[in-house]
């Protein structure tokens, strides 16, 4: 696991070079206040958006998750973790007045800047946002793609 990337993974940059050829500033890996050891993806500290690429295995997508067969209880312990740190993250970060975007790795990174930049503007609270924004709250259960 220390050889797989914690950051600027290419669904990452790719969502970084969008936002900013669109215009927006942001801050990299910055850290979550209050919870040691966290940080954002991306920030946009003035407007209170934290934005979260997820990756499909270590986040468990209902669409690309898979079950690795070699010592599976560790595994699946280590993947529900991921996913109640994930919760917690989420809870902690609006409960202080952000509002919090979770894309998914395979996410089409237009689809994601549209999202976040709606986040941003403020537009619509926690409604929809975008194209395939209902899917996402279906698939994963809670409201992602969109501000919390």
């Amino acid at each position: 696991m220390s050889k797989q990337r914690r950051r600027d993974t290419e669904p990452e940059v790719a969502l970084r070079r969008i936002l900013h050829a669109r215009g927006l500033r942001f801050r990299v890996n910055f850290p979550i206040p209050g919870m040691p050891r966290r940080s954002m993806d991306i920030a946009f500290t003035r407007a209170r958006v934290a934005v979260f690429v997820d990756g499909c295995f270590w986040h468990v997508c209902p669409e690309h998750a898979t079950a690795p067969t070699a010592n599976s209880d560790w595994w699946s312990r280590k993947l529900s973790t991921n996913q109640a740190r994930d919760a917690a993250t989420n809870e902690h970060l609006v409960g202080i007045g952000w509002h919090v975007v979770r894309i998914w790795e395979h996410e089409d990174p237009d689809d994601a800047a549209d999202l976040v930049m709606a986040a941003v503007r403020g537009e619509g609270g926690s409604g929809t946002r975008g194209k395939g924004a209902e899917s996402l709250v279906e698939a994963r259960g809670e409201v992602l793609g969109q501000c919390l």
